[in-house]
């Protein structure tokens, strides 16, 4: 049975998206259930000159639905993404701010890249027309602390606030550090996640030039990206936020919230290792799962369920698979494990809070969405990925799995909050 450790407990009150697959939890868990894909053709940028032309592209999205024009206007996509996605959270949460400290509520975002599109543009305005006509808010729109920057000014949040830039890893170590800050007394609530809108030239040429896109489903882009699967080719860029309420257990009771679901415990490594590579091993990867469970107070047989990074590379699935059998030894063949980038692609910073926010729904609902796109599995990859279709289980804890450039690694283990 997992403890808090004596540090505080800390649940989940609310939850907020802007994905591929929809702009509401709801909306993306039904189609996440259902088994369907929000990679579709690249249409965002011309990728003519380039061999990966498929994206998952956040539709359908008014920033003036969550602030004023003006406001929309001088801010980059990813601040967009987190102000609406945070927004939603609050609303799902029933939180109130204005009955409450501002001092104790702040925010850690996760973000990867700032404004890459922003970049793209300045540079195009400084090549074309000059440096001095470039937009005078270009820094204050690219910079990636600025999502958390716009969250607290559009909020009034005024407690601990930070940026954790560590790559893809990011949104997943915001929210394991968000839950830090509530344990150590310094908040009672906590905004966390990850956003991302790098979708732009400059952003396509750097990962195609690295040859981590996928190029062979070019005329198929729901079947592009293929997690644990031997055709797979690499990942398919996508944008989006998602991000949670974190509250002390206390603070929740006393509003009489509901809570959604517990964090027990977090584990963060480092690879020391390879820039953009896993070791074969996934030793890294292992050291923090295992830090996780630890943190939590459980047991591996206690663990019901993984949510992998799984970036469809060749090296990093059998890595991550190579990993999740050296932590959990033969229990590795009986918990569920599944890539929810089989169906929103690689959000890069912005993946662990929508990835969370997914696992978050498999504690509520009893249904694991599945890899889609695992038709011819790898051998080397030989766990239960949930092939194809959703599942019904009873998923009771969990751990979220998210591993970035550089060898940065950051775990979270959740609960469901049965009292």
């Amino acid at each position: 049975m997992a403890s808090d450790n004596g540090r505080g407990r800390v649940v989940v009150t609310g939850m907020g998206i802007i994905s591929p697959l929809g702009n509401t939890v709801d909306e993306m868990w039904r189609r996440a259930v259902a088994g369907e894909s929000g990679i579709t053709e690249l249409t965002a940028i011309d990728p003519t000159d380039y061999p990966c032309k498929v994206a998952g592209q956040v539709v359908d999205f008014d920033p003036t639905e969550w602030m004023d024009r003006r406001t929309a206007r001088r801010m980059a996509r990813f601040s967009q993404f987190a102000i609406a996605a945070g927004k939603q959270a609050l609303d799902d949460a029933g939180l109130d701010l204005d009955t409450m400290d501002r001092r104790r509520a702040g925010t850690v975002l996760g973000n990867g890249g700032g404004g890459l599109p922003e970049t793209d543009a300045a540079m195009r305005t400084v090549l074309g027309r000059g440096g001095m006509r470039v937009d005078p808010l270009y820094l204050a729109k690219m910079l990636p602390n600025m999502a958390a920057g716009n969250l607290t000014i559009q909020l009034g949040l005024l407690g601990h606030t930070n940026t954790v830039t560590t790559a893809c890893a990011a949104g997943t170590q915001a929210i394991g550090d968000a839950a830090e800050v509530i344990r150590r007394g310094e908040a009672d609530v906590m905004l966390a996640g990850g956003s991302e809108a790098g979708i732009s030239e400059l952003g396509l040429a750097a990962f195609c030039a690295m040859r981590a896109l996928t190029t062979g489903f070019n005329d198929r882009p729901a079947e592009s990206s293929r997690p644990f699967d031997r055709d797979r080719d690499g990942f398919a860029p996508s944008e989006g936020a998602g991000m949670l309420v974190l509250e002390s257990l206390e603070h929740a009771q006393a509003r009489g919230a509901r809570p959604l679901a517990e964090v027990l415990g977090y584990g963060v490594s480092a690879d020391a290792a390879y820039l953009v590579a896993p070791p074969d091993g996934g030793e890294g990867a292992a050291r923090a799962m295992q830090s996780a469970i630890d943190a939590a107070g459980l047991s591996i047989e206690e663990v019901d369920y993984i949510s992998a990074h799984a970036t469809a590379t060749e090296v990093g699935d059998i890595a991550e698979t190579k990993a999740i059998r050296s932590v959990f030894g033969e229990h590795a063949y009986r918990v569920p494990v599944t890539a929810f980038k089989s169906q929103v692609g690689h959000l890069l910073g912005g993946a662990g809070g929508v990835e969370t926010i997914a696992a978050i729904q498999t504690l509520l609902t009893g249904q694991i969405a599945p890899t889609i796109n695992l038709e011819h599995p790898d051998p080397e990859c030989d766990l239960d990925y949930v092939p194809v279709e959703s599942r019904s289980a009873d998923v009771r804890t969990m751990l979220k799995n998210s591993f970035g450039f550089g060898g940065q690694n950051a775990v979270l283990a959740l609960q469901r909050f049965d009292g």
